[in-house]
């Protein structure tokens, strides 16, 4: 009996160990999948905190949270079954759905410069005057970020298509989770840094008041610093989606280039790694803003000049 009771327990330990295993692998494969949509969530970011412009500061957090619950709705109730169904049965399609997410993402970032330079800003962000308002901005909010979690979700999946079944729709449950709760903490925790600032700024300690200060200079720093770092990330995350899914589709010199760019430099000593790294991320977003200029011309350029030949010759008659 006691035997059989020591037999048991080594394999409840052994369970234990394998569940522990498995969660740690999960754990792994969620962080490696989550670090490649990098350009994404920081340009989720950055763009969410405007649907609370202008609003009571009452109402900030709220909004931020029905935006979030929306997020994750997206997410989990109608991206994953999707991907995960196309996964499973399509999956020679992930890799040309990629690559559309990828020229979207390059012609995100190069909008956003060419805007930038030429002084065509899109329109603004409506903003929740009052209560009654907020049904329509929870759901603009919710529809732009629809695109982007999309994105989100089939890079995560990009990474983790080799793991099985219900390995590929857990490890992608933790990533929706994990990037929802992490853009929205830091979209609210920077929507109310003005406000923390200002409660500090009234405080009679004069070390409370200088750092209130200056979170409330640093929130438009901050964010015209994500908005920034935002428009590099997408070009090069949508850069090297395309250079990744060019070579997977069959047509390898564009990566052949690249990959001996990168070993002309990996045998520097000490810095090999770092400058492949470098090399890489410079080539990905050489190439996404090349695609991304492209698409700009087609989407703005060319029917704006369009538009001005033919207002030309009216004036002209």
């Amino acid at each position: 009996m006691a035997g059989g009771l020591v037999a048991l327990l080594d394999d409840i330990a052994a369970l234990v160990k394998l569940a522990a295993a498995s969660v740690d692998d999960v754990g792994a494969a969620a962080a490696r999948a989550s670090a490649k949509a990098t350009g994404v969530v920081i340009d989720d970011t950055a763009v969410t905190p405007r649907y609370v412009q202008g609003l009571d500061p009452e109402r900030e957090l709220p909004i931020i949270k029905r935006i979030a619950i929306g997020s994750l709705r997206n997410k989990l109730l109608v991206i994953l079954p999707v991907i995960m169904l196309l996964s499973e049965f399509l999956p020679w399609l992930l890799t040309p759905i990629l690559m559309v997410g990828g020229a979207y993402l390059a012609y995100e970032g190069t909008e956003k410069i060419w805007e930038a330079v030429s002084g065509h800003h899109e329109a603004e962000v409506p903003v929740a005057v009052d209560a009654s308002q907020e049904d329509t901005v929870v759901s603009g909010a919710i529809r732009t970020d629809f695109i982007l979690s999309a994105e989100i979700m089939v890079i995560a999946l990009n990474e983790i298509a080799d793991e099985a079944f219900v390995s590929r729709l857990v490890i992608l449950v933790v990533v929706a989770l994990l990037i929802t709760g992490l853009v929205y903490g830091v979209v609210g925790l920077i929507v109310k840094m003005d406000d923390i600032g200002l409660r500090l700024a009234q405080r009679t300690s004069s070390t409370s008041q200088t750092v209130g200060r200056a979170l409330v200079k640093g929130m438009p720093v901050l964010l015209r610093l994500l908005s920034t770092v935002g428009i590099v990330a997408m070009l090069w995350v949508g850069g090297h989606i395309l250079l990744v899914g060019i070579d997977e589709l069959g047509w390898h010199a564009l990566y052949d280039v690249v990959h001996h760019l990168e070993e002309a430099v990996q045998g520097v000593a000490g810095l090999g790694g770092a400058l492949a790294w470098v090399v890489n991320t410079i080539a990905s977003a050489l190439l996404g803003l090349v695609v991304g200029a492209i698409i700009v011309a087609v989407m703005h350029v060319i029917p704006r000049r369009r538009g001005a030949d033919v207002r030309s010759e009216a004036d002209a008659h």
